[in-house]
């Protein structure tokens, strides 16, 4: 579950994937969840396939909110339900999701623009964060879903957006990230465990991303390979 990364400047996207230099909107570099950071989506109200870079929020804004924080719905007789951490989607799970699940069924993907992205390694039984960037120094273009929630009080829009994870027991460095769920009672680690990665999409892909079927993004979502990570 990634919760930190860098965000390029403008012009690193614009050299990486030829857009946003006229872009006026900003971001800050050092992304956290809440924070507005750019993404690249289809562009919307066109009818022919174009590109866009906006700036969102990192983390999804269910439907239903109140406010631009992401809460669970209210539950009988509770004014607003719970916080939510949706920074990261599980993809195994997007399609059943009420958070998730409109801007999946929509073909609502994009990808996320990091120069390096941050991961919790507990090895040493405390937490060491790992820092993952590209061999060949581009930024990465991370899978993810966006959408648009408006508020019913001022009629303002935001866009938000949240990346997308997948299982990485098999992935020789992902599997290492994040901390060992232990049994309760033997304090032993548990035999399954679910380590979770984010997905990177390549630049020749990145148009196929942006506009294929829920069936063909599926098979899109694969483990970084080793070869890309410095």
């Amino acid at each position: 579950m990634c919760t930190r990364y860098i965000s390029p400047e403008d012009r690193e996207i614009e050299a990486a994937w030829h857009i946003g230099a006229r872009n006026t909107d900003r971001w800050v570099r050092s992304m956290r969840p809440l924070y507005k950071g750019p993404i690249l989506r289809r562009a919307r109200d066109v009818t022919e396939y174009e590109r866009e870079l906006v700036v969102g929020q990192w983390g999804m804004i269910p439907p239903w909110s109140t406010s631009n924080i992401p809460t669970s719905k209210p539950r009988k007789g509770e004014t607003k339900g719970k916080r939510l951490a949706t920074v990261n989607a599980r993809a195994d799970g997007v399609a059943k999701s009420p958070t998730y699940r409109n801007a999946w069924q929509r073909g609502q993907r994009c990808i996320i623009p990091a120069s390096s992205f941050d991961e919790p390694n507990w090895e040493s039984g405390k937490n060491a964060w790992w820092r993952f960037s590209r061999v060949d120094g581009r930024p990465w273009g991370i899978a993810g879903l966006w959408d648009v929630w408006k508020s019913l009080e001022t009629g303002e829009e935001w866009n938000s957006y949240t990346m997308l994870t997948i299982n990485a027991n098999l992935h020789p460095i992902m599997s290492r990230m994040h901390k060992l769920e232990v049994d309760k009672v033997t304090k032993q680690p548990l035999p399954v465990q679910d380590k979770r990665s984010v997905v990177a999409i390549e630049e020749h892909d990145l148009d196929r991303w942006l506009t294929c079927t829920v069936d063909e993004a599926l098979g899109m979502l694969q483990l970084i390979p080793m070869h890309l990570i410095d």
